[in-house]
Order: structure tokens, then C-alpha cells, then sequence
């Protein structure tokens, strides 16, 4: 009773106070409810179908294999790191309530563990309905991969590229069947630089990953027309801004001033399941059927950016992908 008197003697006191606290709340609900982005609604079952997904023990990769999983498919995780991907692969069985769930070794940055695992599939799997090329790295030193790429683009496009082309065979005979790439908005500012595809002359972290995002999308628009007529569908997305271990290079090297800053911020982004919803979309939504090449962000299509329109650019970056990659 004495609660009661208080309360209300302090917002006869207060009200301008309670009226500003329950607009910033309100006004903070429906930032987060903005920020979760669209949501995939249907209802397809996957049982009979499988499923590879790359850098699928953690983040957007994982929790679209708990859903993949969930709806029936034999799931495939395909990751550079064994002993997380096998805990992974636990988590996503226990949560989805399907034992079907596996683990490949898979190194993006080298070629050779491509197509290792390329011939792994091959001969162990009947059939592959649905190709997630989902893991990448983000705004990374100046690395290199095995062979000598240079990271972002390495491990973002080329492994990627080659990975789906070794299993196209595979695709076209299990058709209807899908291939999703991840992409980023981060595209919209990248540009190929096919005269130093390494930037070996002028590196920079942001500059490289907009650069494979971009090709992400261009491979995506150029693997829709050579799949033509085959039933082999093909999709690229924007996740979103999502709270994953994807920041890990860039997040330490911010100064400490811009990293509290941001910190609340960090509260209002995506969680790796919201951010997981267009993948899943691309991957099994109906009405997709008779789409292919496009490009997605919080389940519905989005224009890209002039230069991922670019066909002429789209051939060229194939033709020298294949060259990089040993497909010529």
C-alpha cells in the first residue's frame, strides 16, 4: 500500500521524467524491432534433402543449420575448425531434435582442402539440394592465404568458387536444387580491381572486403545465366548488421573512445538468428522457385548496386577466378 502512495506521488512530482523514460523505451522497442529485419515465414519441410553449409559452427552458419536441421535436412557443416564444428554439430543435433548433422573439414583459404573436400562429397553423398557458401573473414590484416591470394578475396570468393563448381555436377543432378551466397551491403561501395586483384599495391582491410562482397554478387549474377535451364537456382544476400565473431579483426583495433560509443549500440544489431533469416529464405523459400540471380536482404529483393549489374564485369571476374583457381 505505502509502494502504491509513493509511486504515485512521485509521478504527480515527475511526469515530464516518465513521459521521457517511456518514449526513449518505446522509441528503443521499435529501433530493435526494425533492426531484426524481415523473417522467414515458410513452412517447408527439407526431409529427404541435404544440405552444405560453410562456417557453419558458429553465428548466421550455425543457427541456419539448427533451422535446416529442424525442418528434416541431412546437414552437412563444413568448417576449418574441427573441435568447434564437432561441439557445434552436438548443439545443433540436441537443438534441432536431428541426428543427421555431420562435419567436413574445410579450409577456404587453401585450394587443396577445397577440393579435398569437393571429392569427399562427391563420393560419399548421393545427392546435394542446397549449397550455403557462408563462412567469410572481415577487414583482416594483409594476409595470404595458401596459395598466395590475398585473404578477404581468397577465402570470400575464390574457395567459394571453386567449391561450387566442383559440386555443380552434383547440384544439376539433384535439382530442383539451390546455391546461396552470402554477400554484404558492403558491396555497394566495392569495386574488382582486376589490374592488382591482391591489392598488392594499395591494401586496405575495408577496401578488400567490400572488393569480395562485390564478387561475391557478380559470381552469384554469372552463375545464374550459365545455370540456365538446368534448375539449379542461385541467390545473394545481406544478412544484416549482426552480432557475430565475423568483427573480430576490425573490433580490437578500433580506439577505445569509438568502442564505448558503440558499445550500447551493440544491444539494438541483429542476433546471429535474426541475421540468419534471409539465408534460410533464399534456401527454401517456395515462391523462389523460378527466381534465380538476385540479390536479398531481410527476406525480400533488393537492387543492387550499379557495378553488381555489371555483366561484362561478371564474365571477366569468372574467366580470371577460373584462371586463379586452376578451372582453365
Amino acid at each position: 500500500m505505502q509502494y502504491g502512495k509513493s509511486l504515485t506521488i512521485f509521478v504527480r512530482r515527475y511526469p515530464k521524467t516518465i513521459a521521457l523514460v517511456t518514449i526513449t523505451g518505446v522509441g528503443l522497442f521499435a529501433v530493435r524491432r526494425w533492426m531484426s529485419g524481415g523473417v522467414c515465414r515458410s513452412k517447408a519441410r527439407l526431409d529427404g534433402k541435404t544440405v552444405l553449409i560453410t562456417g557453419a559452427n558458429t553465428g548466421i552458419g550455425k543457427e541456419t543449420a539448427v533451422d535446416l536441421a529442424s525442418r528434416g535436412a541431412r546437414v552437412i557443416l563444413a568448417c576449418r575448425d574441427m573441435t568447434r564444428a564437432n561441439q557445434a554439430a552436438e548443439d545443433i543435433r540436441q537443438r534441432s531434435g536431428n541426428g543427421n548433422v555431420i562435419v567436413k573439414k574445410l579450409d577456404l583459404a587453401s585450394l587443396q582442402s577445397v577440393r579435398q573436400l569437393a571429392e569427399d562429397i562427391l563420393a560419399s553423398e548421393e545427392r546435394l539440394d542446397i549449397l550455403i557458401n557462408n563462412a567469410g573473414v572481415m577487414s583482416c590484416p594483409k594476409w595470404q592465404t595458401e596459395d598466395g591470394f590475398e585473404m578477404q578475396f581468397g577465402v570470400n570468393h575464390l574457395g567459394h568458387f571453386l567449391m561450387t563448381n566442383c559440386l555443380l555436377d552434383l547440384l544439376k543432378k539433384s535439382a530442383p536444387s539451390r546455391i546461396v551466397n552470402v554477400s554484404s551491403l558492403a558491396h555497394e561501395k566495392g569495386e574488382i580491381h582486376f589490374d592488382d586483384i591482391n591489392l598488392d599495391k594499395d591494401y586496405s582491410p575495408w577496401k578488400s572486403y567490400r572488393q569480395s562482397k562485390l564478387a561475391n554478387v557478380l559470381f552469384t549474377r554469372e552463375l545464374a545465366k550459365r545455370l540456365k535451364g538446368t534448375r539449379v537456382t542461385t541467390y545473394c544476400l545481406h544478412p544484416g548488421i549482426i552480432h557475430t565473431e565475423l568483427g573480430r579483426h576490425f573490433w580490437p583495433t578500433m580506439p577505445l573512445w569509438k568502442r564505448v560509443v558503440y558499445q550500447p549500440l551493440m544491444l539494438l544489431i541483429k542476433s546471429p538468428t535474426e541475421g540468419a533469416q534471409t539465408s534460410i529464405y533464399c534456401a527454401i523459400e517456395e515462391s523462389l522457385n523460378n527466381q534465380s540471380g538476385l540479390y536479398y536482404s531481410d527476406c525480400v529483393p533488393k537492387a543492387v548496386a550499379p557495378q553488381g549489374q555489371d555483366d561484362e564485369a561478371a564474365k571477366k571476374l569468372w574467366e580470371l577466378s577460373a584462371s586463379m583457381v586452376g578451372l582453365l
